[in-house]
């Protein structure tokens, strides 16, 4: 019978489901953090790259020995350290080994392992074979030398380091990047020169601010040439802080009237900056350039060559204008956020970094002294007892042959210890008959000059931060090197305008009566003469320049916009504007205008309302347009008026009954948008059959044309003075067989 006071186990245990995915999420969390995406401060690396190098070191893979399969390397990591998919270790290996991402690559690689233009472009590990590099002799060199703990690997038959005893600080040297879950890590890599500099600077003088050792560590350098062009105080911002970012720029040359660019910035690929620059080509937002090619090649792995399209063009301008809409520049994020001593992740500045990573250096090297001040103290011990055998040789030969305990015998009657009598017992006769006192006397002595530097060393700070300090300069010297990311102060690039872009010549826009555009060079263009497509034909045209915009209003009185440089040629039929705009089902394309953006049209309507407006107010960048003009039911946009501006220029509207208006334009109210005032009466009686057919703006010295049919009057200036009136008032009546009107032009 169960006793009630105590429960029973059922063999598992209930939680509530909240609590359970709580802890989960917790731990899976903390996995990611700790073992997988963030680095460890001391050796810089994530777990996977540091069993991919232990696992190379006891595979014998040193800088100096053969290299062997990549799938070996990865077969060992994933079948002894790291048990998790083969792609992804490999992939890590092959990150190590590209001199394109890795400021100092970590593994030599024989065979394809990828390229600038395309890192992932790696033949498979069974094709490729590598070994470590002799600067991974500085993560590796130490470590049996007691300077790192142990741990059991995954199914415990195995021990692995937890960390690699880095004599430099490698996270800042190679970088890394990663993604855990809530925080991320972003540390771009530094010139090995530098850093050791900032290092040395710290060991000497504890109190160094960020400020100090931003004298030697200037900034980012990454593993191409191309230029840093964040300013002083930004860099120094980023290191005090422990983020920010940091913008890199490609360098280029003239060679002759070729733009050459030979660095691009850090992980852009050639291809990918020649499509961004292509695909601006083929939307003719690069009239400047006239073509392009790639002469990348192992000499030269960086020759993009840009061909303007004549010696006149502003080399500074267009560069400028792709260095702010291509890769050509580029942003980087920096985020110091690493796994500290503590083992927690913390965004770091630059001087907490280092003075934590002379700390995990200080207490690697003590380790390293004290494990080797261990072994030569047990050596002088052993050479102690093999010297009392040597003296008396005779003796202790004696003894081992005839007595049953030779040991015991012989550590009683020479006081010796186990270890010494075990090292006499394993020693081998003739070697003992060798042995010279001399020599072991020697051995001694040198070993005990050994013994007091290591204890000198240990008791002593300064003489610990001197050791650390030379080390860390022969180091340097032996892998030091030139700075490759040029510090250069510029201003951000600007893109240009498009219309900046685009040469400044008279074009002539034709639209049709189905709501097809096109743009004719020239304005001796005759658009009735052009072809069109079946069932169509022309519906306006206007002059305008290439580097103006062209307003479209639709049947609705919707306004919408486009550069005219943009429009296809007039040598084909051109392209319909609802590719470009979206109007309403049903709405059609009725009118158009261009001109700069302080000219003035008036627009009306056929019901005989309407305004002047700017022509800004036309333009803009939405796709489904902007209400202009409201139409009174039943009527439809005329096609707007150009207004030079002058008070003397007369407004002149025609009605289908042949009744003509003439005002001055002063009377024409301006407003931004609407319907207008009236501008010519029409009765009420007729307002269903009687309609306003077009307007036109008549500056002095100018002619008016009317057209009606295949016949056009022309009425000067002086000649409109029997048909001026008020605005909105009737008119005069055209002569009789001109009252049918088609159109109004002026010239």
């Amino acid at each position: 019978m169960n006793d009630p006071i105590r429960p029973v186990f059922h063999g598992f245990e209930q939680i509530p489901l909240r609590e359970y995915a709580e802890r989960a999420y917790l731990d899976y969390s903390m996995y990611v953090v700790l073992d997988r995406a963030l680095p460890f401060i001391g050796d810089g690396l994530k777990p996977v790259q540091r069993r991919i190098i232990y696992a190379m070191s006891e595979l014998g893979l040193q800088a100096s020995a053969k290299p062997k399969k990549s799938a070996r390397t990865v077969g060992d990591v994933i079948g002894k350290f790291h048990p998790h998919g083969d792609s992804a270790c490999y992939e890590a290996l092959v990150l190590m080994a590209q001199s394109f991402s890795y400021r100092y690559p970590l593994i030599e690689g024989q065979g394809n392992f990828g390229s600038p233009d395309d890192p992932k472009s790696f033949a498979a590990m069974r094709y490729t074979e590598s070994k470590l590099t002799p600067i991974a002799e500085v993560l590796l060199g130490e470590l049996a030398h007691g300077t790192v703990d142990w741990t059991p690997n995954f199914d415990g038959t195995l021990e692995e380091p937890t960390w690699l005893p880095a004599r430099l600080p490698h996270l800042l040297l190679n970088g890394t990047t990663g993604i855990a879950v809530g925080m991320a890590t972003d540390v771009p890599p530094h010139n090995l020169n530098e850093i050791v500099s900032a290092c040395v600077r710290l060991l000497d003088d504890p109190e160094a601010t960020v400020t100090d050792l931003c004298e030697h560590v200037r900034g980012p350098d990454y593993p191409t040439a191309a230029e840093i062009i964040t300013p002083a105080a930004d860099l120094l911002a980023i290191y005090e802080t422990g983020h920010g970012s940091v913008r890199a720029r490609a360098t280029f040359q003239k060679e002759g009237q070729n733009i050459v660019v030979t660095a691009l910035p850090y992980q852009v690929s050639p291809s990918k900056v020649i499509e961004q620059i292509a695909a601006q080509m083929r939307a003719k937002k690069l009239p400047w350039l006239e073509d392009i090619r790639d002469e990348s090649d192992h000499a030269n792995p960086v020759r993009v060559v840009l061909i303007p399209r004549s010696n006149r063009i502003d080399v500074d301008q267009l560069m400028g204008h792709l260095f702010a809409t291509t890769d050509l520049e580029k942003s980087y994020r920096v985020n110091l956020n690493i796994i500290g001593l503590d083992g927690r992740p913390q965004v770091k500045n630059l001087r907490t970094l280092l003075l934590e990573w002379l700390s995990f250096r200080s207490d690697t090297v003590t380790r390293r002294l004290q494990h080797r001040l261990d072994k030569v103290e047990r050596r002088l011990h052993l050479l102690e007892g093999l010297l009392v055998a040597f003296l008396n040789l005779d003796e202790v030969i004696r003894i081992i042959r005839t007595e049953d305990e030779p040991r015991a015998v012989l550590q009683a009657r020479f006081e010796l210890s186990d270890d010494q009598v075990d090292y006499i017992l394993e020693t081998r006769l003739r070697q003992l008959a060798r042995l010279e006192e001399m020599k072991i006397r020697g051995e001694q002595d040198e070993l005990d000059s050994e013994r007091d530097r290591l204890m000198a060393t240990l008791g002593s700070k300064a003489k610990l931060r001197k050791l650390i300090k030379d080390e860390l300069l022969a180091d340097a010297k032996k892998f030091g090197d030139a700075r490759r990311s040029p510090l250069v102060a510029r201003g951000a690039a600007q893109a240009l305008a498009e219309t900046d872009l685009v040469a400044a010549e008279p074009v002539t826009i034709v639209l049709s009566q189905k709501g097809w555009v096109r743009a004719a060079k020239g304005h001796e263009v005759d658009a009735s003469a052009l072809s069109y497509r079946d069932g169509d034909g022309l519906l306006a045209s206007v002059r305008g320049r290439s580097t103006q915009q062209v307003a479209f209003l639709d049947s609705a009185g919707r306004a919408y916009s486009t550069l005219a440089h943009g429009l296809p040629s007039a040598r084909g039929n051109g392209e319909p504007l609802t590719a470009r705009f979206s109007p309403a089902p049903g709405v059609a394309f009725v009118a158009m205008a261009s001109g700069d953006a302080d000219t003035r049209f008036a627009l009306a309507s056929s019901a005989g309302y309407g305004f002047a407006t700017r022509f800004e107010n036309l333009t803009g960048r939405q796709k489904a347009g902007k209400a202009m003009l409201t139409l009174p039911e039943g009527a439809r946009v005329l096609q707007p008026a150009a207004v030079t501006g002058m008070d003397s220029d007369r407004i002149v509207a025609v009605t289908s009954a042949g009744h003509l208006l003439a005002f001055p334009v002063s009377e024409l109210p301006e407003f931004d948008r609407g319907k207008g005032n009236k501008i010519i009466d029409i009765p009420k009686a007729k307002r269903g059959t009687e309609r306003v057919v077009a307007i036109a703006s008549v500056p002095p010295g100018g002619t008016l044309s009317v057209k009606s049919g295949a016949r056009t009057m022309s009425l000067s200036f002086r000649d409109l003075e029997p048909y001026l009136g008020t605005r909105g008032s009737r008119g005069g009546l055209l002569p009789r067989g001109w009252q049918k009107v088609d159109g109004l032009a002026v010239d």
